[in-house]
């Protein structure tokens, strides 16, 4: 059953281990599918090094990421740690700015992971709208993608209200339904001599590149949206409060979901622009993946593909949803969002957070554009990253957390590194993603971003007052204790 902390949230339950952990995560490596064709577009085969860079990148932030996962073993990944730093102790005013630092820090990642269920509802419907033709005359891909959102979100609220173990059980078997396949995809091509390297190296970079300020900020941008797929496997480190062994767990399963993910990443690429060449990419850019299954496998191979990618997305729905409602209940436990996003059932589960994620995300999915979603998601994910960065270099400065245990020690010196990616985060990639938006689809989604991102100030004043009312409260109850108990021993000496 899960327990009461000091301030009326719940706590999580230890119940995983690292390879439970892992399976979870594992549903990352799906979000390469809405950029596979997307990269290409500006970068053409160059796209193959900005997913390997992008990962490599991932594991310079994830290494500071396990230090402090391990540092805060109770706190839940980056939201988590960074609401951990960035606050005051002690303090005695009515708002402690810092507190909304960290409390800001946490709700952007969440819009950073929220939106995918939505974006993946969107695109699980645009499938099953082409797979079966019967669908389509019954359905519109909107009403597709709403029938489908619900259904997955459902299923899964239902499967993991019965905790996280059982939500990596899940984990693993639509990790072998899903992965296993779209290995296959990346390395058959090569096997069966279908990728031409000439597609690879003749088109190497767009002709039309200039190193100018326009192109510049274009490829700032580029790496802001691959990090939103290629460095999202630091979700393994959200569950650290109900990981067993938190120190020995949390880079166990960082380290094997990064490997996993820069394999995937670099050869999905490849094998997309070997098979089909850049403009063949180009001319796919939703589905790339089912033109290349028809090549090697055949017309039966394009319907097995569109089968895997289905269950794919119900893996990264998951991922997404249980990241997403761990960040929420997180900030309910510091204080930074309402308490009842904090309340869990007896399995541990937050399901107050679980069921307001599912209905947000039925709204987004009436927006109908999987990437404008995308876009303003990445916006809230690249400032998530960078000031958890900087919330590092504060950890590692800071005197009030020098005597804190560190069971796993990023390497020496590893705060100027997370520095220098703090300040490639915010500002230089969040830059990017708002002018590469800007020449995409307009500037709709970028006000979107910074709509949703501005929100949680009212919502953090709130729950600020609701903090202070309930410490009033439980101060009044507190002094009312003992006036009873000084009265009672006055009327009987012998107490």
């Amino acid at each position: 059953m899960s327990e009461k902390n000091s301030d009326g949230a719940d706590h999580l339950k230890r119940s995983i281990d690292w390879k439970q952990g892992m399976a979870i995560a594992l549903g990352v490596p799906m979000l390469i599918l809405p950029s596979l064709g997307y990269l290409p577009m500006y970068v053409s085969a160059a796209a193959i090094v900005v997913w390997g860079l992008s990962v490599l990148q991932g594991f310079m932030q994830n290494a500071a990421y396990a230090e402090m996962a391990t540092t805060f073993p109770k706190a839940s990944g980056l939201p988590g740690f960074a609401q951990h730093v960035f606050q005051t102790e002690n303090y005695r005013g009515k708002y402690d700015k810092s507190k909304l630092l960290g409390g800001f820090t946490a709700w952007s990642y969440w819009f950073g992971w929220n939106p995918i269920l939505a974006i993946f509802a969107i695109t699980a419907g645009s499938y099953l709208h082409g797979l079966f033709p019967v669908l389509g005359e019954a359905f519109t891909e909107y009403q597709l993608a709403l029938i489908s959102g619900l259904v997955i979100f459902g299923g899964l609220f239902v499967v993991n209200w019965f905790g996280l173990k059982d939500g990596a059980k899940l984990g693993y078997i639509l990790a072998a339904i899903s992965l296993i396949p779209l290995v296959i995809l990346a390395v058959a091509p090569f096997a069966t001599g279908h990728v031409d390297l000439v597609n690879i190296t003749g088109n190497w970079w767009p002709t039309d590149w200039a190193w100018d300020l326009h192109h510049i900020l274009m490829l700032f941008g580029i790496f802001g949206i691959a990090q939103w797929s290629a460095c999202a496997w630091e979700t393994a480190a959200i569950y650290g409060p109900e990981y067993k062994n938190p120190s020995k767990d949390v880079p166990k399963a960082l380290l094997a979901c990064g490997i996993i993910c820069f394999l995937l990443y670099a050869l999905l690429q490849a094998a997309v622009i070997g098979v089909l060449g850049v403009e063949g990419v180009q001319a796919q850019a939703v589905s790339p993946l089912i033109p290349v299954a028809q090549a090697v496998f055949g017309q039966a191979g394009s319907i097995i593909t569109i089968i895997m990618l289905i269950a794919a997305m119900v893996l990264i729905i998951q991922t997404a949803y249980l990241g997403a409602s761990r960040a929420m209940h997180s900030m309910a436990t510091e204080g930074n969002l309402p308490r009842v996003f904090g309340k869990t059932n007896r399995q541990g589960t937050p399901f107050v957070a679980m069921l307001v994620i599912g209905a947000f995300n039925l709204v987004l999915i009436s927006m109908g554009n999987a990437a404008a979603i995308l876009a303003a998601s990445a916006i809230g994910y690249t400032c998530a990253n960078g000031i958890s960065l900087f919330a590092y270099v504060k950890a590692k400065n800071h005197p009030a957390f020098a005597a804190l245990e560190r069971p796993f020690k990023a390497p020496r010196g590893w705060k100027r590194v997370a520095m220098a990616f703090g300040l490639f985060n915010v500002p230089l990639c969040l830059i990017g993603v708002v002018y590469l938006n800007s020449l995409e689809i307009g500037w709709t989604s970028t006000w979107v971003g910074f709509l949703v991102l501005a929100l949680y100030l009212p919502i953090w004043l709130y729950s600020q007052r609701e903090s202070r009312r309930a410490g009033a409260k439980a101060a009044a109850a507190h002094s009312s204790g003992h006036v009873v108990e000084d009265r009672e021993k006055l009327l009987d000496p012998t107490r």
